[in-house]
């Protein structure tokens, strides 16, 4: 009852493109064509395995090292809490 009517769009008309027009060569040699200049950047798979190797294994030291720091700190505070109460007395 209360339904909007929507009003019909047109389809669009494209406006078609002529044909381009071949041009004739200007001297009757043949040019061979210019050979394509693509950078030569072959990784290997090899070579991003060792990469990724490097970067895992010094990732691993650098937490055993974090974690070596760690519990050295908490052992100095544990060795200095109890020399200072045995200190006191």
């Amino acid at each position: 009852m209360l339904r909007p009517k929507l009003p019909v769009a047109p389809t669009p008309t494209l406006p078609t493109i002529a044909a381009q027009h071949s041009h004739a060569p200007a001297c009757s040699c043949q040019h061979a064509p210019a050979p394509r200049a693509t950078p030569s950047l072959s990784i290997g798979a090899g070579a991003v395995g060792a990469v990724v190797l490097v970067g895992v294994v010094l990732t691993a030291l650098l937490t055993a090292v974090a974690v070596s720091a760690v519990s050295v700190a908490i052992a100095a505070v544990v060795l200095r809490s109890l020399l200072r109460s045995q200190n006191q007395r």
